[in-house]
């Protein structure tokens, strides 16, 4: 299956169905008066988060979406029958643009499940009925039905993800990822071999947490430069971030800070979040070059180095354990207090 994580769509709601001009005609019933009835509402167009999706790719032929408008009344004073909602689906992750220079979020589907009323169909004209009064016995003006609503917008998938991997091309990621989760990234020995963003799920220690893997950043990448930072959206949500470094660079803390001058250029809070950082393809190497390369790693960031190895596997472990640190429990799991018995945070449902 293509990733597509940005589809431009239309959608419109349906339109109030009319009311009716109808007299009650009966044997005996010279003076029946007006009896049409009030026409049906249209339908609402939803969007809700499901489960199951992690791209937009139906949306590339599929870009057009009305719902059906109301019924018009009719004569007995019945009314019309409504629109049947459309539902849009969507991955979970998905925000919902306005079509302006802006981009402003209009709403943003995080939880399965979610729903949200997003065009509401028009309701239903009043049928000639409604309008009789004491001195107007036998209205014939009636109701059109109130108009569809209707927008061009954007839809722009966020994918959720416990830790997000950082890195230059060929740093080792998708190699990491695909030894510690079932995912299945595509390696190679050439620069930008991840094309398309790659979730993994970890299983360490009795925990299951969420890793993604994003196209290598070079510099100038802000700018549009190698496959560009549009993909750095895919970790806003991360709690955590695993910047992994190639050992066999000719310069290791150019190449941290490389990566983290374009996260700083994106913005959205990536260099607000959690660190952690590791030497990769320690395997290549000698103690005394890991020592010296980690020391010169750690004073460029400021932060502990872990030396690890994503083909050996050697400090994956110890890689998994910080994340997992730094993750957290989940709000409202159960914990252990100091006395051994279970506390649990408090939930109003």
């Amino acid at each position: 299956m293509h990733f597509l994580d940005q589809a431009k769509i239309f959608v419109r709601s349906g339109a109030g169905g009319p009311g009716a001009v109808s007299f009650r005609r009966e044997k005996f019933m010279e003076y029946g008066g007006p009896d049409g009835g009030n026409g049906g509402k249209g339908g609402d167009i939803i969007f809700e988060a499901v489960a199951g999706l992690n791209t937009l790719i139906d949306f590339r032929y599929t870009q057009h979406f009305r719902a059906p408008r109301g019924h018009g009344g009719s004569g007995a004073n019945r009314t019309g029958g409504g629109g049947d909602d459309l539902v849009v689906k969507v991955p979970v992750g998905t925000q919902i643009l306005a079509d302006d220079d802006e981009r402003t979020v209009l709403a943003d589907l995080t939880k399965v499940g979610e729903r949200i009323v997003f065009l509401r169909g028009g309701d239903g004209g009043r049928g000639n009925a409604s309008y009789k009064t004491s001195t107007n016995r036998a209205p014939r003006q009636h109701g059109t039905g109130w108009p569809y609503e209707e927008a061009w917008v954007w839809l722009r998938l966020k994918l959720l993800a416990d830790a997000g991997l950082v890195g230059l091309p060929n740093a080792g990621k998708s190699t990491f990822i695909n030894a510690v989760t079932n995912a299945q990234a595509k390696v190679g020995a050439y620069a930008f071999t991840t094309t398309r963003p790659q979730l993994g799920v970890v299983r360490h220690k009795q925990n299951e947490f969420v890793v993604a893997d994003i196209p290598g950043l070079i510099e100038g990448a802000a700018e549009g430069a190698g496959i560009g930072d549009r993909f750095l959206g895919h970790i806003e949500r991360c709690r955590v971030l695993l910047h992994l470094v190639d050992a066999n660079d000719a310069d290791v803390a150019e190449s941290y800070r490389i990566v983290r001058d374009e996260l700083e250029n994106y913005g959205a809070g990536l260099t607000d979040k959690h660190i952690v950082v590791a030497l990769n393809k320690i395997d290549t190497l000698d103690e005394e070059l890991i020592a010296a390369l980690s020391a010169e790693l750690e004073e460029a960031s400021g932060a502990e180095v872990i030396p690890i190895s994503g083909v050996s596997g050697v400090g994956v472990d110890w890689v998994l354990d910080k994340l997992l640190e730094a993750i957290g429990p989940e709000p409202g799991t159960v914990a252990a207090d100091d006395e051994g018995e279970d506390t649990i945070e408090w939930s109003p449902v």
